[in-house]
């Protein structure tokens, strides 16, 4: 009996992750208790040094082991240019399309006045000591298209504008592969915005 309950006990601490149901939960249980003793200790190291190790950048706020992290550290990048992000997994998602070869900042959150969190939360205060710098010239929001992101890049842009360095907005709108009879019309209006000259 007590292996049963050890596999439940494994299974809701594994459930308690996000995007892992009780029944993915329990399959990652059996799986980790059917390999060998040596694959399931370097994973459990693994999880407790990336828990230990793993820190904020104290430039820009993403996650990193070395300070500061290697973005920051590279010289290869565009100093003068920062993308601001809501949070570390945002940072991943621009690195994939490998096309942004400036700097982040990254929030830690956004505005959101229903769940008690004020401009005063987030990491605002840390972007404008970056800016008064003056080394940026250009401010890339890219926060995410719903209330609490718009919020958040309107009052950042507020902020911003006043000391003469460039705010963008990353465009928003149809997905390619979308079909319009399914998008919705704040979408739709973003899309219709944002449109190009072709």
């Amino acid at each position: 009996m007590a292996g049963v309950e050890a596999i439940q006990h494994l299974t809701n601490q594994l459930s308690r992750l996000p995007g892992v149901g009780k029944k993915t939960a329990q399959r990652l249980a059996f799986h980790i208790v059917s390999m060998p003793e040596d694959e399931v200790r370097e994973l459990a190291v693994s999880i407790f040094n990336g828990k230990k190790k793993v820190h904020y950048c104290p430039v820009c706020g993403n996650f990193t082991d070395v300070d500061p992290c290697a973005i920051c550290a590279d010289p290869k990048r565009r100093h003068d240019i920062v993308c601001v992000v809501r949070d570390a997994r945002d940072v991943n998602a621009l690195e994939r399309m490998r096309e942004f070869d400036g700097l982040y900042h990254v929030l830690g959150g956004v505005i959101s006045p229903m769940d008690g969190v004020g401009p005063d939360d987030i990491r605002i205060r840390e972007l404008m000591s970056r800016l008064a710098s003056g080394e940026i010239t250009e401010v890339v929001l890219a926060t995410n298209p719903d209330v609490e992101g718009e919020a958040t890049a309107a009052y950042i842009s507020r902020l911003i504008k006043p000391m003469g360095v460039k705010v963008t907005r990353i465009a928003h709108g149809v997905p390619v592969g979308g079909e319009l009879e399914y998008t919705d019309e704040v979408t739709l209006l973003r899309a219709f915005q944002g449109r190009t000259t072709l």
